[in-house]
């Protein structure tokens, strides 16, 4: 069995029907005719199902934990339903994802997604058990690896289990970042240079600080994730249609999920009301939104990366960042912040993609949200982008980026929040005339300060030495 390329049209071909009639499927395709009219009623974005295999492993282990719960209650033959777990066990081993061809929005709530695993499943448990592919009469899509089954409860179940496993992905990922921020932090703990609000000269800080507060930003933002995956771990699996259960026997739910968990390794829950648990997408909206906030820190981090890279001699240039490639084809030597702009960008992305699952979210009518599939493809787009934005941004950026200690130093020395340590001491009118005079005569607070106060050099050493406005507990010297 071809596991890598998708099958193509050719001379052999095999028949197959539906309830809307027949249709020739190629013969090395491992799925059937429901996936064949998808991929042609739906030529939406170009973007497969298998794109995420995360969702592919989520559906494999729905329908493996789906075929433990049939055999335990007697509702599948041992030989069948050993056969669908082993082909399941095969898609969790991440093979034939070249057999999902559906794309990854379509109509019909996922109805088209479900089917394609379906018939997958199905036509590889009949080679295992040594029968053609094809040979539904032995063992049916819908009879036997749906049993118990609906697309409403199949679908969500997978979409959630895949974003647990997608979520444990970018937190450990933003690990990553947060520890690689943190380290500079302590590397560039000694260098003091001055702080700045609304990109104005503010008050003496040190490179350290700065760093690690952008630790601390995507460490609680590790934080937030972790709440929102245990959101998403709730599901109807068991619920079928509409959340009434039907043609699932009593006791099905709680056996799927318990088989799910074991399947998985990830902890699912049951949903208490699996009525409500079928249409309502609220937990949806709560991790896209923990998805947009991790977005708009990590854009934060890049703006102020690239404007305190900026220069190299006529910005601010108080950091180096590593150089990844040419920045111009006109400009000689010139090197652009290409690793905080691309993160810029996955930034946009993701905060784009709030909107459209929030819109899908909302647009759920009575019993079932059918817009899911778009929901599902910006979750795991969001997902996938981020995790890659945090790892591309510790490895190629933050990890090589070098301090300029002269840079830091000479911009410290002429700034005018210097002055601020003068207000205990002299008032706020007073001190604002010294920074007003350091900058009509272009000196240093220093020297305004020496000149208006009258005050001796080992005064002015005392109070407007930086260092001392690091402490918190500092009073600005003694007068």
């Amino acid at each position: 069995m071809d596991e890598t390329t998708p099958p193509r049209a050719s001379r052999q071909q095999r028949v197959e029907r539906d309830s809307l009639g027949e249709m020739s499927v190629p013969a090395g395709a491992l799925y059937g005719i429901q996936t064949m009219r998808a991929v042609r009623n739906y030529p939406i974005t170009g973007v497969h199902i298998s794109h995420y295999p995360e969702f592919i492993k989520a559906l494999a282990a729905v329908k493996k934990a789906a075929a433990l719960a049939n055999e335990r209650m007697g509702l599948l033959d041992a030989e069948r339903a050993g056969a669908i777990r082993e082909a399941c066990a095969l898609l969790l081993a991440g093979r034939y994802r070249a057999h999902f061809p559906v794309d990854v929005i379509q109509g019909g709530a996922g109805t088209s997604t479900n089917m394609n695993v379906n018939e997958v499943v199905a036509n590889l448990a009949l080679e295992i058990l040594g029968r053609p592919r094809g040979d539904y009469a032995f063992l049916h899509p819908l009879n036997h690896v749906n049993l118990s089954q609906s697309t409403n409860d199949v679908y969500p179940s997978a979409l959630r289990l895949a974003l647990v496993m997608m979520g444990r992905d970018l937190h450990k990922a933003m690990g990553r970042l947060a520890k690689a921020l943190e380290a500079k932090g302590r590397q560039f703990a000694h260098i003091i240079k001055i702080g700045r609000t609304q990109l104005q000269d503010a008050v003496p800080m040190t490179l350290g600080q700065e760093f690690s507060a952008w630790a601390l930003m995507v460490e609680e933002d590790r934080q937030r994730l972790l709440e929102a995956l245990d959101l998403v771990r709730e599901i109807n699996l068991g619920g079928t249609a509409i959340g009434t259960s039907l043609n699932a026997p009593a006791g099905y739910p709680a056996l799927a999920v318990e088989m799910l968990c074991k399947v998985s390794g990830h902890r699912m829950v049951l949903s208490s009301d699996l009525v409500e648990a079928t249409q309502d997408a609220g937990a949806y909206v709560q991790f896209s939104g923990v998805l947009k906030r991790t977005a708009v820190k990590l854009s934060k981090i890049c703006n102020d990366l690239r404007l305190l890279s900026s220069g190299p001699r006529c910005g601010l240039g108080e950091i180096r960042l590593p150089k990844m490639a040419p920045g111009s084809s006109i400009m000689p030597g010139k090197v652009n912040p290409v690793i905080p702009e691309v993160v810029n960008q996955i930034a946009f992305q993701v905060i784009g993609s709030d909107l459209t699952v929030t819109l899908a979210a909302e647009a759920g009518q009575l019993e079932l949200n059918a817009m899911e599939p778009v929901l599902a493809h910006n979750l795991f787009n969001s997902l996938t982008l981020l995790r890659r934005g945090c790892l591309v941004l510790a490895e190629k950026c933050v990890k090589g980026i070098e301090a300029d200690e002269a840079r830091c130093r000479e911009l410290l020395e002429r700034s005018l929040g210097l002055a601020t340590a003068l207000c205990p001491l002299v008032g706020y009118d007073q001190a604002a005339r010294v920074a007003q005079h350091a900058q009509a005569t272009g000196q240093s607070v220093h020297e305004a300060a020496r000149e208006l106060l009258g005050w001796d050099e080992e005064r002015l050493a005392r109070v407007l030495d930086p260092s001392a406005m690091l402490n918190p507990d500092a009073k600005g010297g003694a007068a």
